[in-house]
């Protein structure tokens, strides 16, 4: 029998390779959290494909600190949203209605309840401090962890569980049917 070639694992990869097996995974996550801050699917849409476009640049000098390469690329992307905020401060920020699609497949009524539903929670995410608006929109639209959250946002992992916490509260209560219009 002739011998087995051994499993190849994460850190055999070039970080090329790594770069690219994450754009499948990461790509849809990146865009719900651009989307999140934005509030424009385009927009969104420019930024994801931005990052992997600047991350493929910059691979000479992506050094592994112990975090995982796409914290790494929601790193990037966290500063292309605020560099477009920073442009957008000066004109109008347009939002679009149709926004990510959301779930609700054929059915109609359902895709506009969500479209409904998401746009309260876009409003309401408005009224949260700028740092509960980041922490939410990296766990739930970006799906990092809570440590991963507060590498990037340099911070210890505790606070940002008690930053989710007070910005869940606060969103329930702006979400709740009687502070509803």
């Amino acid at each position: 029998m002739p011998p087995q070639k051994p499993e190849a694992h994460a850190s055999d990869l070039t970080n090329e390779e790594r770069l690219a097996a994450l754009f499948e995974s990461c790509y849809p996550r990146l865009t719900h959290y651009a989307y999140a801050r934005l509030g424009n699917a385009a927009e969104a849409e420019d930024v994801a494909s931005e990052v992997f476009v600047r991350a493929f640049e910059s691979l000479d000098s992506y050094r592994d600190r112990g975090a995982p390469m796409e914290a790494w690329l929601f790193a990037i992307a966290r500063n292309m949203v605020i560099d477009r905020y920073r442009k957008f401060s000066r004109i109008e920020r347009v939002t679009d209605d149709e926004g990510i699609e959301p779930a609700g497949g054929d059915d109609p009524a359902g895709r506009a309840e969500q479209r409904v539903l998401m746009r309260d929670v876009q409003a309401a995410l408005q009224r949260l401090t700028p740092d509960q608006r980041e922490v939410v929109s990296l766990r739930f639209f970006g799906g990092l962890s809570s440590k991963e959250v507060a590498a990037l946002m340099n911070r210890r992992d505790g606070a940002i569980r008690e930053m989710q916490r007070a910005a869940l509260e606060r969103l329930r209560g702006l979400l709740s049917p009687d502070h509803m219009p």
